[in-house]
Protein backbone atom coordinates (compact mmCIF):
# COMPACT_ATOMS: atom_id res chain seq x y z
CA UNK A 1 0.00 0.00 0.00
CA UNK A 2 1.42 3.41 -1.01
CA UNK A 3 1.50 6.35 1.36
CA UNK A 4 -1.41 7.99 -0.50
CA UNK A 5 -3.52 4.84 -0.35
CA UNK A 6 -2.82 4.52 3.36
CA UNK A 7 -3.85 8.15 3.90
CA UNK A 8 -7.09 7.62 1.97
CA UNK A 9 -8.01 4.66 4.14
CA UNK A 10 -7.31 6.55 7.37
CA UNK A 11 -9.25 9.60 6.16
CA UNK A 12 -12.33 7.59 5.19
CA UNK A 13 -12.33 5.69 8.47
CA UNK A 14 -11.96 8.96 10.40
CA UNK A 15 -14.78 10.78 8.61
CA UNK A 16 -17.10 7.79 9.15
CA UNK A 17 -16.22 7.19 12.80
CA UNK A 18 -16.36 10.92 13.61
CA UNK A 19 -19.76 11.17 11.93
CA UNK A 20 -18.75 13.38 9.05
CA UNK A 21 -20.48 10.70 6.99
CA UNK A 22 -23.98 10.10 8.34
CA UNK A 23 -26.39 7.35 7.30
CA UNK A 24 -30.10 6.76 7.72
CA UNK A 25 -29.42 3.41 9.43
CA UNK A 26 -26.96 4.68 12.02
CA UNK A 27 -27.76 8.37 12.48
CA UNK A 28 -31.07 9.61 11.09
CA UNK A 29 -33.85 7.22 10.05
CA UNK A 30 -35.66 9.83 7.96
CA UNK A 31 -32.56 10.48 5.84
CA UNK A 32 -31.87 13.77 4.05
CA UNK A 33 -33.39 15.80 1.24
CA UNK A 34 -30.59 17.18 -0.94
CA UNK A 35 -30.50 20.55 -2.72
CA UNK A 36 -31.51 18.72 -5.89
CA UNK A 37 -34.74 17.63 -4.19
CA UNK A 38 -33.71 13.98 -4.18
CA UNK A 39 -33.87 12.02 -0.95
CA UNK A 40 -30.62 10.42 0.23
CA UNK A 41 -29.91 7.72 2.86
CA UNK A 42 -26.55 9.28 3.63
CA UNK A 43 -25.03 12.72 4.07
CA UNK A 44 -21.43 13.94 3.98
CA UNK A 45 -20.66 16.97 6.19
CA UNK A 46 -16.98 17.83 5.85
CA UNK A 47 -17.60 21.43 6.91
CA UNK A 48 -16.76 20.35 10.47
CA UNK A 49 -13.39 18.92 9.42
CA UNK A 50 -11.44 21.66 11.20
CA UNK A 51 -12.91 20.40 14.51
CA UNK A 52 -10.74 17.31 14.03
CA UNK A 53 -7.18 18.60 13.50
CA UNK A 54 -5.61 15.16 13.22
CA UNK A 55 -7.94 14.27 10.35
CA UNK A 56 -7.46 17.68 8.74
CA UNK A 57 -3.70 17.12 8.86
CA UNK A 58 -4.14 13.79 7.05
CA UNK A 59 -6.20 15.56 4.41
CA UNK A 60 -3.58 18.28 3.99
CA UNK A 61 -0.90 15.64 3.53
CA UNK A 62 -2.91 13.56 1.07
CA UNK A 63 -4.09 16.47 -1.09
CA UNK A 64 -0.54 17.85 -1.18
CA UNK A 65 0.66 14.56 -2.65
CA UNK A 66 -2.27 14.43 -5.08
CA UNK A 67 -1.80 17.98 -6.37
CA UNK A 68 1.96 17.59 -6.78
CA UNK A 69 1.44 14.32 -8.69
CA UNK A 70 -1.50 15.35 -10.89
CA UNK A 71 -1.01 19.13 -11.20
CA UNK A 72 2.70 19.86 -10.66
CA UNK A 73 2.47 23.29 -12.30
CA UNK A 74 0.06 24.62 -9.62
CA UNK A 75 1.74 27.33 -7.56
CA UNK A 76 -1.22 28.82 -5.68
CA UNK A 77 -4.30 27.41 -3.96
CA UNK A 78 -7.75 28.95 -3.58
CA UNK A 79 -10.03 27.63 -0.83
CA UNK A 80 -13.70 27.86 -1.80
CA UNK A 81 -15.69 29.39 1.07
CA UNK A 82 -16.48 28.06 3.54
CA UNK A 83 -15.53 24.38 3.66
CA UNK A 84 -12.57 24.73 1.31
CA UNK A 85 -10.78 27.39 3.35
CA UNK A 86 -9.38 25.23 6.20
CA UNK A 87 -8.62 22.47 3.70
CA UNK A 88 -6.62 24.80 1.46
CA UNK A 89 -4.81 26.13 4.53
CA UNK A 90 -3.90 22.58 5.60
CA UNK A 91 -2.60 21.81 2.12
CA UNK A 92 -0.64 25.07 2.08
CA UNK A 93 1.02 24.30 5.41
CA UNK A 94 1.92 20.79 4.25
CA UNK A 95 3.07 21.65 0.73
CA UNK A 96 4.38 25.20 1.07
CA UNK A 97 2.07 26.35 -1.75
CA UNK A 98 0.58 29.78 -0.91
CA UNK A 99 -3.19 29.91 -0.46
CA UNK A 100 -5.99 32.39 -1.11
CA UNK A 101 -9.73 32.01 -0.50
CA UNK A 102 -13.00 33.20 -1.94
CA UNK A 103 -15.49 35.22 0.08
CA UNK A 104 -18.93 33.75 0.68
CA UNK A 105 -21.71 35.55 -1.18
CA UNK A 106 -25.01 34.57 0.43
CA UNK A 107 -27.78 33.28 -1.76
CA UNK A 108 -25.56 32.48 -4.75
CA UNK A 109 -25.74 28.91 -6.07
CA UNK A 110 -25.31 29.31 -9.83
CA UNK A 111 -23.01 31.27 -12.12
CA UNK A 112 -25.89 33.48 -13.27
CA UNK A 113 -26.80 34.30 -9.66
CA UNK A 114 -23.15 35.17 -9.08
CA UNK A 115 -23.05 37.61 -12.00
CA UNK A 116 -26.31 39.18 -10.78
CA UNK A 117 -24.88 39.53 -7.26
CA UNK A 118 -21.51 40.99 -8.26
CA UNK A 119 -23.09 44.26 -9.31
CA UNK A 120 -24.58 44.65 -5.84
CA UNK A 121 -21.50 43.48 -3.97
CA UNK A 122 -19.78 46.85 -3.84
CA UNK A 123 -16.03 47.24 -3.55
CA UNK A 124 -15.42 44.13 -1.44
CA UNK A 125 -12.91 41.65 -2.82
CA UNK A 126 -14.41 38.48 -4.25
CA UNK A 127 -11.21 36.67 -3.27
CA UNK A 128 -8.66 37.33 -0.53
CA UNK A 129 -4.96 36.77 -1.10
CA UNK A 130 -2.14 37.61 -3.48
CA UNK A 131 -2.16 36.49 -7.12
CA UNK A 132 0.36 37.39 -9.80
CA UNK A 133 0.53 37.14 -13.57
CA UNK A 134 1.71 33.68 -14.61
CA UNK A 135 0.19 31.90 -11.61
CA UNK A 136 -1.49 28.53 -11.97
CA UNK A 137 -4.34 28.28 -9.45
CA UNK A 138 -6.00 25.20 -8.01
CA UNK A 139 -9.39 25.60 -6.35
CA UNK A 140 -9.79 23.48 -3.22
CA UNK A 141 -13.05 22.25 -1.66
CA UNK A 142 -14.44 19.42 0.46
CA UNK A 143 -16.50 17.42 -2.04
CA UNK A 144 -18.11 17.56 -5.45
CA UNK A 145 -21.48 16.30 -6.68
CA UNK A 146 -22.43 17.95 -9.96
CA UNK A 147 -19.77 20.71 -10.31
CA UNK A 148 -22.16 23.68 -10.03
CA UNK A 149 -20.68 25.18 -6.84
CA UNK A 150 -17.15 24.67 -8.20
CA UNK A 151 -18.03 26.54 -11.37
CA UNK A 152 -19.43 29.37 -9.24
CA UNK A 153 -16.17 29.46 -7.26
CA UNK A 154 -14.13 29.50 -10.45
CA UNK A 155 -16.27 32.27 -11.96
CA UNK A 156 -15.85 34.27 -8.74
CA UNK A 157 -12.05 33.95 -8.92
CA UNK A 158 -12.04 34.97 -12.59
CA UNK A 159 -14.23 37.99 -11.82
CA UNK A 160 -11.84 39.09 -9.07
CA UNK A 161 -8.83 38.67 -11.37
CA UNK A 162 -10.60 40.85 -13.93
CA UNK A 163 -11.17 43.51 -11.25
CA UNK A 164 -7.46 43.40 -10.44
CA UNK A 165 -6.59 43.57 -14.16
CA UNK A 166 -4.67 40.29 -13.95
CA UNK A 167 -5.16 38.24 -17.12
CA UNK A 168 -2.27 35.78 -17.40
CA UNK A 169 -3.54 33.29 -14.79
CA UNK A 170 -4.75 29.71 -15.24
CA UNK A 171 -7.77 28.57 -13.18
CA UNK A 172 -8.39 25.13 -14.63
CA UNK A 173 -7.57 22.81 -11.70
CA UNK A 174 -9.94 21.85 -8.88
CA UNK A 175 -9.05 19.50 -6.01
CA UNK A 176 -11.56 17.91 -3.63
CA UNK A 177 -11.45 15.31 -0.89
CA UNK A 178 -14.45 13.29 -2.07
CA UNK A 179 -16.14 12.95 -5.46
CA UNK A 180 -19.64 11.52 -5.03
CA UNK A 181 -19.31 10.28 -8.63
CA UNK A 182 -22.58 11.77 -9.78
CA UNK A 183 -21.41 13.37 -13.02
CA UNK A 184 -18.79 15.92 -11.94
CA UNK A 185 -15.85 14.33 -13.77
CA UNK A 186 -17.80 14.21 -17.04
CA UNK A 187 -18.90 17.84 -16.64
CA UNK A 188 -15.34 18.92 -15.87
CA UNK A 189 -13.98 17.17 -18.99
CA UNK A 190 -16.61 18.85 -21.16
CA UNK A 191 -15.42 22.22 -19.83
CA UNK A 192 -11.69 21.38 -20.11
CA UNK A 193 -11.32 21.61 -16.34
CA UNK A 194 -9.07 19.17 -14.50
CA UNK A 195 -10.91 17.75 -11.48
CA UNK A 196 -8.58 16.03 -8.99
CA UNK A 197 -10.47 13.93 -6.45
CA UNK A 198 -8.63 12.32 -3.57
CA UNK A 199 -11.32 9.67 -3.01
CA UNK A 200 -13.96 8.52 -5.48
CA UNK A 201 -16.84 7.57 -3.21
CA UNK A 202 -18.26 4.63 -5.18
CA UNK A 203 -15.02 3.05 -6.40
CA UNK A 204 -12.82 3.74 -3.37
CA UNK A 205 -14.49 5.46 -0.43
CA UNK A 206 -17.34 3.13 0.40
CA UNK A 207 -15.27 -0.07 0.16
CA UNK A 208 -12.73 1.46 2.56
CA UNK A 209 -15.35 1.73 5.32
CA UNK A 210 -17.39 -1.39 4.52
CA UNK A 211 -15.93 -3.28 7.47
CA UNK A 212 -16.97 -0.47 9.83
CA UNK A 213 -20.58 -0.42 8.62
CA UNK A 214 -23.41 -2.81 9.32
CA UNK A 215 -24.45 -4.98 6.37
CA UNK A 216 -27.79 -3.14 6.10
CA UNK A 217 -26.09 0.24 6.18
CA UNK A 218 -23.56 -0.70 3.50
CA UNK A 219 -26.18 -2.18 1.19
CA UNK A 220 -28.51 0.83 1.42
CA UNK A 221 -25.76 3.34 0.67
CA UNK A 222 -24.18 1.14 -2.01
CA UNK A 223 -27.49 0.53 -3.79
CA UNK A 224 -28.35 4.22 -3.62
CA UNK A 225 -25.03 5.22 -5.20
CA UNK A 226 -25.63 2.78 -8.04
CA UNK A 227 -29.19 4.01 -8.58
CA UNK A 228 -30.49 6.91 -6.44
CA UNK A 229 -34.09 6.21 -7.40
CA UNK A 230 -33.91 2.58 -6.29
CA UNK A 231 -34.03 3.44 -2.58
CA UNK A 232 -37.31 4.92 -1.40
CA UNK A 233 -37.74 7.48 1.34
CA UNK A 234 -39.08 5.83 4.54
Amino acid sequence: MTKLEDLKKNIMQDVYEKRMILTSVRDRPEGWTLHSGLWSPFYIQLRVLSSFPETLKLVGNALSILIKEEAPSVNRLVGIAFAGIPIATAVSLESGIPACHTRKILGVRTEQELYDAIGKYGQHSLMEGEVQDGDVLCLVDDLVTGMESKLVGRAQVLAELKKREISDVTVDDIAVIIDRQQGAQERAKDLNIRLHSLIDLVNEGLPLIQDSMSEEEYQIVSNYLQDPLSIKKP
